[in-house]
């Protein structure tokens, strides 16, 4: 007897086969192109890679030796950038921002060192926003085009102009994208920075405030450091396509900035992989002795910068270097950074026999502290091993079933990972509660068993033998530093009492403690969840402090009904799925220019002193519950 056919839940057929174009694609799938979307809250959100994306078309024409100043205007959610370049030609200037594998960057004798080599960046801009704008000035000649959400609306004739060369482009994000969004300055500035640290001379014009570097890669990490916590002074080396900045200080871990071509490769690559093992072989060959790599790069803080031609990124992000040679038909990544270093760090060191001195010491520091804990870190890898981790305290997300990118889906693999997200809870009813409403494809959760320990002033041996750390460690896959981290996000999640905010203290403590490098690159955020939930029968509103409490008390007339939320735990995880998804609010860890660590976290974690008895009392916040009118 024949088997009877399942009956198919859809037809596919010829009906089945879609075809987007560009507009429709970029809308569609914005994360293979700008990463997540986010509101602002996060410098990695995608409204910068927007701004980014405009200004790198600039930097490639000042790095091809054309205009010196780029101006950037943003005024509320519109931004404006004008380079003074050679200009868009004028019969391409609609091509070359609506039609993708369009533009001057696939003719490498044009833009040999350039960014990006896929023609895409300013068609995501176009295609992502509201209003787009671009006008190019060309030998006294101007040519201008507008655009709503990719679609021409309006193409102007060439008129004649008094303008410099160069290109004009103005836009608003598309805020049913980009939701309730909104620019901080403090990210764009550090944006401008790195363009200046990686241009020497270039000049920017944020808002009116000028940026400029003399110094290149030696001001990125005088700007990073503290002149009363690093080692010994920085040491700055420069040659052909290739710059280095290295120092130390004594923290855990490594703190690394990498660029290729102008463009901060936040999840490294090729280069900055050469970069850590070239870094080790040198020191090991210039002191004679066979130091754990370890121990040579604990504490280090270093920049590298490099150009290529035609660099490949592993994905449209830019953010991660692949396999690539310094020319095409030069050496290799690993080879061009190995020669270099063989010879410039080793000849500064012997020119600088204090300052090798000092390294030797720190590098011997590093060396003590790891044999004393090797003991210690065999002992704890092995009862996080007994106590079966994804059971009792991860919920882990599905992107990590997998950790290889399919092949023929790889932007889409990249953009998950970049949305990849860890909540770390107190107990099982708030964890419980995230378990049941997160996004299982790219959201964990890490569930903390009672108050952490205050970590402050400790060494990194309490980290195995408590057991919650050493765990949480594990979870994040941090032992041997960022480079394994396996998420993107780590977000902070307890209740909004007192307890909860003692415990967000603690585990702030802990990674500014033993992992300064994860805040200091943007990983640590804290969970924003509702206060109060204000409703009548008609609408219920989410209130996150006491002014949104009264304006929904306000709107909604009456006496609504008023529950103040104390515990994550007593809000249903149909609730919670609304704070947890794509309009999550989260505020970023981060630390102010300047700012010394230890001297935080004595002031903030150490022993009770009057100052900080007087700024608590200053800066208490009472709670009142009193009837608003209205």
């Amino acid at each position: 007897m024949a088997k009877e056919k399942d009956t198919p839940l859809f037809d596919y057929n010829e009906e089945s086969i879609k075809s987007l174009d560009w507009k429709e694609h970029i809308r569609l799938r914005p994360g293979m192109y700008i990463g997540k979307l986010g509101d602002g809250s996060s410098p990695d959100d995608g409204i910068y890679v927007l701004l980014k994306e405009v200004v790198d078309n600039c930097i490639d024409e000042f790095a091809m030796g054309y205009g010196k100043t780029i101006e950037i205007n943003i005024e509320g959610k519109q931004v404006s950038v004008r380079d003074y370049g050679r200009g868009i030609p004028l019969g391409k200037v609609v091509d070359a921002v609506s039609k993708v594998n369009t533009g001057a960057k696939f003719d490498s004798k044009v833009f040999q060192k350039s960014v990006g080599l896929n023609g895409v960046g300013t068609k995501a801009v176009n295609a992502l926003s509201n209003y787009f704008k671009v006008t190019a000035f060309r030998e006294g000649k101007e040519k201008t085009a507008e655009f709503e959400k990719g679609f021409l609306i309006k193409e102007y004739k060439q008129e004649k102009t008094k303008e410099s060369d160069g290109t004009m482009v103005t836009f608003i994000p598309d805020e049913s994208m980009f939701k309730n969004f909104k620019f901080q300055v403090e990210f764009i500035e550090n944006q401008v920075w790195n363009y200046c640290f990686l241009n020497a001379g270039l000049k920017i014009i944020l808002n009116g405030r000028s940026f400029i570097s003399r110094n290149g890669l030696l001001d990125l990490l005088e700007r990073k450091t503290n002149a009363d916590e690093i080692r010994y002074p920085i040491i700055h080396l420069t040659g052909n396509d290739i710059e280095v900045a290295i120092t130390h200080n004594n923290d855990y871990g490594e703190d690394l900035y990498s660029f290729v071509n102008g463009q901060h490769t936040t999840q490294g690559g090729t280069h900055q992989q050469a970069f850590r093992e070239a870094y080790v072989k040198t020191i090991r060959d210039f002191y004679k002795k066979d130091y754990d790599a370890s121990d040579i790069r604990t504490g280090i803080v270093a920049a590298i910068s490099v150009k290529v031609v035609e660099p490949v990124f592993e994905s449209q992000t830019k953010t991660k270097l692949g396999s690539v040679n310094v020319d095409m038909d030069g050496p290799s990544m690993r080879q061009f950074v190995s020669d270099f270093l063989s010879k410039e760090l080793d000849n500064y060191l012997h020119r600088n026999p204090s300052l090798s001195d000092e390294l030797k010491k720190r590098i011997e520091q590093s060396e003590r502290e790891r044999k004393e804990l090797s003991g210690i870190k065999k002992l704890a890898n092995e009862r996080a091993k007994k106590a079966n981790l994804h059971n009792r305290k991860l919920r882990d997300c599905r992107i990590h079933l997998n950790e290889e990118a399919p092949s023929k889906n790889k932007d889409a693999f990249i953009a998950l990972q970049n949305e990849s997200t860890i909540f770390i809870t107190e107990g099982d009813s708030a964890s419980g509660s995230i378990t049941k409403a997160r996004n299982v494809e790219t959201q964990a959760v890490f569930s903390l068993r009672g108050k952490p320990l205050n970590c402050f002033g400790l060494t990194k041996k309490v980290v195995y033998e408590n057991e919650e750390f050493n765990l949480l460690q594990h979870a994040l896959n941090i032992e041997e530093g960022m480079e394994g981290l396996r998420y993107n996000n780590i977000v902070i999640a307890t209740d909004a009492d007192v307890d909860g905010m003692h415990i967000r203290l603690l585990l702030m403590t802990f990674f500014l403690q033993f992992f300064p490098d994860l805040v200091k690159h943007g990983k640590v955020y804290v969970l924003e969840t509702p206060l109060f939930r204000v409703r009548n029968k008609q609408e219920t509103i989410y209130c996150y402090d006491e002014t949104e409490k009264a304006a929904a008390i306000k709107k909604l007339g009456g006496k609504p009904e008023i529950t103040r939320f104390k515990g994550l735990g007593e809000i249903s995880p149909d609730e919670f799925a609304q704070f947890i998804g794509p309009d999550m609010r989260k505020q970023l860890m981060r630390l102010e220019q300047g700012d010394h660590i230890q001297q935080l976290l004595e002031y903030y974690m150490g022993k009770n002193t009057p100052e900080r008895q007087e700024f608590i009392i200053e800066n208490l916040k009472v709670e009142m519950d009193a009837p608003v009118e209205g």
